[in-house]
């Protein structure tokens, strides 16, 4: 909750400070004790009560209790309240309760009530520990009790209260104070905030102090519980636009005078050395008094001078000098607003200031307002008088300022000492509390505004209508008011079907074509007034039948045995009566044929339809508008009678043709079309054949499978559906040839045969393919005409004309093989071949060659057809598999022959492999001495064709010849390198160059892909001493080893250069020597061992293992490992034959050792598991052998 405060009154007469008063200057500045411990004050709580009706309360600095100026006037009668809470005093930390008690004898629920502290503060929401509301009824009595306890009362919880009870549109408000008397321990200081306030904000008086504020008292104990507000804080940091909330929030009512002048007084007083006293911070003086300055000074020979601001005050009648010890004193008589300034006086080299505040006496309001009652639209003016001409005068409605804005329906005139607020129209919502108030009084008028008595002219009416006309409503009222139009109770809002019109006191409602939903009681409402004006309005309309969904003729269409519901819409306002008939018999609401009718629509209802419902029915409509009438045929149809069974007439490999006859009875609707359905013999399942009707009565069945017997039956379709299907036909089973053989080509020709080749049918069908048949004719009549010139082209018909006797059989057997070869022709001679396809249906259509061909053997000339990527060098790294294959043609018996850089191939190292059509040449794992140009040669009798493949295999670079250090200058060393002897069989694409310092030897990269063989390496660090090495590469990588430069560069410092010792290298060279010898092992057959040993030498000797003194390589059962000296060889999965005597030789420059060891693999293994894992044959007898003659010694 926060601190509730005392509220400050302007006095209308006060005297000045007394002389006694302090400066707050010992322990720290009177500045800071301001701004910590002000309280927040609150604008006056109620515009409902006058200064002179309430208690200010005014402490003077070392006075005793505030003066009582005035008691309350109770005199108004309250309409809810039968006890008000009354004002009272108590001491800090204290409680006091406030009670206020309502009766409900004429209540029907609990009143609402609110407390409030100052004007708007509601103390519901602040409810703690200091502050608790309370509230009780008594059932006897039927009295609300609600009572504020305040819990620990402190200083700045004085101030004006508020307590409002409200019962609907009853309401009761009473305002009350709280006096809180300050404790013996409260110092006395000033209240710096609190005396900024003014009685005119923003006007030409603004600056006027109220002096109580300056005196005030505040608590020297700070308060834990209740932190202090810094409004300077807030106005700092908050929008300007929220400057005047803030201020008038906690009770600032000079802004600006606050802005301007807190600024400056917040700076820190130090201390000073020249004044033992200094000026207090701020003084105030009514207009015409006079004021006294002092200052007390440490040496009185200081010479002192007094400014107003910043120029000097010079003796005179109005300012005074006075001296009276070490004490200092200017007096200033007759003060004026002018004299309201800052003032300062000077000791020497410092300075000691204030402020000096000037009030003009407060203003009196001489002549209050008066209550006015007045109506609606008239002009209404509220005046007052003041004590002063063109005074600062505020006015509040409800307790909320009224602006002065030209926007504002609210205008304030001023002449002289009169102020006049103006309404040019009031309006019903004008009634409110209306008051003025000034620096020195406030006064408080009601405002009553009431509706003029209204009288209708001209009433609404009552009207019938068509539909479709138009609608018009009119009334006329004695007053030009706005209002409003209902219908059934629901307001009307204007359209473009509704038109509202308002001229002066006539109001009109028009529809220009009215529908069935406008019927209904229409109200209009004059706005203000609790009036209605009433009348209904009745909208009619001729019966009519809409039979727009009907078929011609109004006919309706059923299928036999289904339920018809024909629903017919009807309009007509009233509702017509329905009757509906057939013949001279009216059809009533029960039985199979039965009426139904609905508001808008009637129901003609045949259950189970039967064809003698087929005919027409009479439908009539009456109402008060009129009458219409309408015949409706009803046909009652049926499905149609199921066709004859089906005759099969043609069959084929997977179709055949079916035919029928049209059903005798088409069930009253014309006949639409057929479906047809099919199942194999054996099964139950028919499948729909066609999914759109078929209009004839033969239909075509497909994709059937051959040799599979079928039945086919027929379905009618009407408009009304399907019939029952047909008997079914008689089984059939679909068979047929195959498809002639395809690609029949020429295979090869001698001097006496001809040797053809084909490709099986496409199609070859159920009935399987036995065989092919081959048949040739001779040159003869007809022979060379139409002869075809595509030798691409597939014939199935003959290129010439041929007697079907002249073809004569090459194969008197079938063959099952897709090539023959025709043998015993006469050299010379020209036949034309074809092939026909045999199975358990017949021949197929025969396949014919499309050229004579001639029986004699034909030279093909040799011509090799080179891969395109293989007319470039062919480039592969080493280790990298080389298969290429060349195709090439000739015939016959091509001869292919392979040469490398001129010499034969060494086929031992290079795979060549020849077919009829290609040559392949394979290498599993490249060196680089398969590098060259390898000649291809084709040779056909005395034609030959030749093609060169250069292959080229890479590898990594050597490391270049030597690398020299130039020169060495700064921070840069220049070295220079020879290219490397070995390039890899592939150009030097660029040199890594690397750095490492002499005490750690790291190899860093200095330069990478650098195509120059001399370099300048810069930025080196001074003092360290470097070694380079170079790495060249190529298209394959970097070189495996660098070239190391073998003196180093010094990067000396500047100054006297330290010369080096000279010292010999020491010889590490070393010949091999084993350090830890191989040891005798036993391993489990199938499980992995491994054999280590470690040896050292220098240079790195090169590691070779031996089984029983035969070198290991290439074996993938061996693994071998080199790590810092620890020569490892792993044995995976071991068997019996792996045992025997394992030796490591290590062999360098300097010499060789070797180490032995023996290894014995428990668990043997058969022959055959030994021949599986790939063991040579005679290698495993030798091992069964070993065996055999182990057990037979351990026996």
């Amino acid at each position: 909750m926060p601190e509730p405060t005392k509220k400050d009154e302007t006095e209308t007469q006060s005297a000045p400070p007394p002389p006694e008063q302090k400066t707050p200057q010992d322990g720290g500045t009177g500045k800071d004790k301001d701004e910590d411990d002000t309280s927040v004050s609150t604008p006056p709580a109620d515009g409902m009560s006058k200064p002179a009706e309430r208690k200010d309360s005014v402490w003077s600095i070392g006075e005793g209790a505030p003066e009582e100026s005035g008691k309350r006037d109770d005199s108004q009668m309250s309409t809810l309240f039968i006890e008000k809470p009354q004002s009272g005093s108590v001491s800090v930390g204290g409680n006091i309760t406030f009670i206020a008690k309502v009766e409900a004898k004429d209540l029907l629920r609990k009143p609402n009530v609110k407390w409030f502290k100052g004007k708007w503060m509601d103390l519901a929401s602040k409810a703690g520990k200091h502050l608790q509301l309370k509230e009780s009824f008594e059932r006897h009595t039927k009295i609300h009790t609600f009572e504020m306890h305040i819990i620990k009362a402190k200083e700045n919880y004085a101030g004006n209260y508020r307590c409002e009870v409200s019962y609907k549109d009853k309401f009761d408000s009473c305002s009350f104070d709280l006096e809180v008397t300050e404790s013996s321990q409260a110092a006395q200081s000033i209240d710096i905030r609190s005396a900024f306030k003014r009685s005119g904000e923003g006007q030409e008086d603004a600056g006027e102090l109220d002096f109580s504020g300056l005196l005030k008292r505040r608590e020297i104990k700070q308060q834990e519980e209740e932190p202090e507000v810094d409004v300077w804080e807030l106005l700092k940091n908050a929008n300007p636009s929220e400057y005047e909330k803030i201020a008038f929030q906690y009770g600032i009512t000079d802004l600006r005078g606050m802005l301007k002048r807190l600024k400056r007084m917040r700076r820190e007083v130090k201390k000073s050395a020249a004044f033992a006293k200094g000026l207090d911070p701020a003084y105030q003086v009514d207009k015409g008094g006079k004021v006294r300055f002092m200052v007390e000074l440490a040496d009185p020979t200081v010479e002192l001078k007094w400014y107003k601001n910043g120029q000097e005050i010079r003796p005179s009648a109005k300012y005074i000098f006075e001296h009276k010890g070490n004490q200092r004193i200017l007096f200033i008589n007759n003060c004026t607003m002018a004299d309201d300034a800052r003032y300062y006086v000077t000791a020497g080299d410092e300075k000691c200031s204030t402020e000096l505040f000037v009030r003009d006496p407060p203003i009196l309001v001489t002549k209050g307002l008066e209550d006015t009652s007045t109506y609606v639209g008239e002009r209404v003016e509220l005046s007052c008088e003041v004590s002063e001409e063109n005074a600062n005068v505020k006015w509040f409605r409800n307790g909320v300022e009224l602006s002065d804005d030209p926007h504002s329906r609210y205008r304030i005139k001023v002449e002289g000492k009169k102020h006049t607020l103006i309404i040019e129209e009031a309006a019903k919502n004008d009634n409110a509390t209306y008051s003025v108030m000034t620096t020195g009084g406030q006064s408080e008028a009601k405002l009553s505004v009431d509706l003029r008595p209204l009288k209708i002219s001209l009433a609404l009416e009552d009207q019938t209508v068509r539909l479709g006309q138009e609608i018009h409503l009119k009334c006329e009222i004695s007053e030009n008011v706005e209002g409003k139009w209902y219908k059934n109770g629901q307001l009307v809002e204007a359209s473009d079907r509704v038109k509202l019109y308002h001229k002066g006191r006539i109001h009109r409602f028009v529809i220009a074509s009215s529908a069935v939903d406008d019927e209904g009681e229409y109200m209009f409402v004059p706005d203000a007034y609790n009036i209605n004006i009433p009348c209904k309005v009745h909208v009619v309309d001729p019966p009519k039948l809409h039979l727009d969904g009907l078929g011609e003729n109004n006919t309706v269409t059923v299928v036999a045995g289904s339920k018809l519901r024909l629903e017919i819409p009807i309009t007509g306002e009233p509702t017509p009566k329905v009757v509906w008939s057939r013949g001279d018999k009216g059809i009533t609401d029960s039985g199979r044929i039965r009426a139904e009718t609905y508001p808008d629509s009637s129901c003609l209802v045949i259950d189970a339809a039967e064809r003698e419902d087929s005919g027409p029915f009479r439908i009539t409509l009456k109402n008060e508008a009129g009458e219409d009438t309408a015949l409706i045929n009803i046909k009652v149809v049926d499905v149609p009678d199921p066709p004859q069974a089906p005759n099969v007439t043609e069959v084929g490999e997977d179709w055949c043709v079916m035919t029928w006859e049209p059903p005798a009875n088409d069930g009253g609707s014309p006949i639409l079309g057929y479906f047809i359905e099919r199942k194999k013999k054996q099964s139950s399942r028919w499948m729909r054949l066609n999914f759109e009707l078929i209009k004839e009565t033969t239909f075509e069945p497909k994709k059937m499978i051959e040799g599979v017997a079928y039945e086919v039956r027929v379905f009618a379709v009407n408009a009304i559906g399907i019939s029952k299907p047909s008997m079914p036909s008689k089984s059939f089973v679909p068979l047929a040839v195959t498809s002639p053989p395809t690609l029949l080509a020429v295979d090869g020709v001698t001097d006496t045969s001809v040797t053809m080749k084909w490709r099986p049918p496409d199609h070859i069908g159920a009935a399987g393919l036995d065989g092919y048949v081959v048949e040739y004719c001779f040159e003869g009549n007809g022979f060379s005409q139409g002869i075809s010139t595509d030798l691409s082209e597939e014939l199935l018909e003959p290129p010439f004309h041929v007697e079907a006797d002249e073809w004569i059989v090459a194969n008197p057997e079938l063959t099952d093989k897709t090539k023959f070869t025709i043998n015993g022709l006469p050299t010379g001679s020209k036949i034309l071949v074809r092939v026909k396809a045999v199975n358990a249906a017949g021949e197929s259509e025969p396949r014919y060659h499309p050229q004579p061909i001639l029986v004699k053997e034909v030279i093909e000339p040799p011509k090799i057809r080179l891969p395109r990527h293989l007319k470039q060098t062919y480039t592969r790294r080493v280790g990298e598999t080389v298969n290429l294959v060349i195709p090439f043609q000739g015939r016959p018996r091509a001869k292919v022959s392979w040469e490398k850089n001129g010499s034969p191939i060494d086929k031992n190292h290079i795979n060549i492999r020849n077919t009829e059509n290609d040559t392949i040449i394979f290498i599993r794992k490249a060196e680089r001495c398969h590098s060259g140009e390898y000649d291809m040669k084709v040779e056909v009798e005395n034609l030959v064709d030749k093609a060169t493949i250069d292959i080229q295999i890479v590898d990594r670079p050597g490391p270049p010849e030597i690398v020299i250090i130039d020169d060495v200058w700064g921070e840069n060393v220049n070295l220079s390198w020879k290219p490397p002897k070995d390039d890899g069989n592939a150009a030097i694409t660029g040199y890594t160059i690397q750095k490492a310092d002499k005490k750690s030897m790291e190899w860093f990269t200095v330069m990478e892909h650098y195509h120059r063989t001399s370099a300048t390496i810069n930025e080196l660090i001074i003092g360290n001493e470097y070694y380079f090495r170079v790495f060249a590469e190529n298209m394959c990588g970097l070189s495996e080893d660098a070239t190391m430069t073998k003196e180093s560069a010094l990067i000396a410092k500047d100054g006297k250069v330290y010369k080096y010792p000279v010292y010999n290298d020491f010889d590490f060279t070393e010949r091999p020597m084993f350090t830890q010898p191989l040891v005798n092992t036993f391993a489990v057959a199938g499980y992995n061992a491994t054999l280590n040993c470690s040896v050292r030498g220098n240079p790195k000797p090169k590691i070779t293992w031996l089984k029983n003194k035969v070198i290991i390589m290439n074996d993938p059962r061996y693994r071998m490992f080199s790590n810092q000296g620890v020569c490892t060889l792993e044995i995976r999965k071991p068997s019996p034959y792996d045992g025997g005597t394992y030796t490591c030789r290590a062999v360098n420059t300097l010499g060789e050792a070797e180490v032995e060891c023996k290894l014995e693999v428990k668990g043997g293994l058969s022959f055959f598991r030994l021949l599986m894992d790939g063991v040579p044959p005679h290698i495993i007898d030798s091992y069964m052998r070993e065996v055999q003659a182990d057990k037979t010694e351990g026996k």
